[in-house]
């Protein structure tokens, strides 16, 4: 496997954590709201002129250039599977970022999903 290759995986990985995070924070801001017929339209029309949701949406944007490039170059079935890296940033960031809770169970689940791109990273 090129590292090239690898490197545009990880970039695009890093990419999706940040647009997620950023969605979530620009969502945030907007603040708690009823979630109602009524209310979506509104809602959705603040979340399109948030400067944090729209970073958010450059990101995943940026993210998908970069996958194009790395499917041309790369077997799905190795690239894929790298993608979930980026389950464990987010719940990290997210722990240490928001406060949200990170419980054992969760910690269970991203050592499984570390093991299993170690081991395709392996193949």
């Amino acid at each position: 496997m090129n590292y090239l290759v690898l490197i545009l995986i990880l970039f695009d990985v890093l990419l999706n954590v940040a647009g997620q995070l950023s969605l979530k924070f620009g969502m945030s801001k907007i603040g708690n709201f009823a979630l109602s017929a009524g209310n979506i339209l509104p809602v959705f029309l603040k979340a399109a002129f948030n400067p944090f949701v729209i970073l958010g949406l450059f990101c995943y944007g940026m993210g998908f250039l970069v996958w194009l490039i790395v499917l041309a170059k790369a077997e799905v079935s190795y690239a894929y599977p790298m993608i979930s890296l980026g389950y464990v940033l987010t719940a990290f960031l997210a722990w240490h970022l928001f406060g949200e809770n990170v419980t054992p169970i969760r910690l269970a689940g991203i050592f499984v999903t570390c093991l299993g791109v170690f081991i395709i990273a392996r193949s």
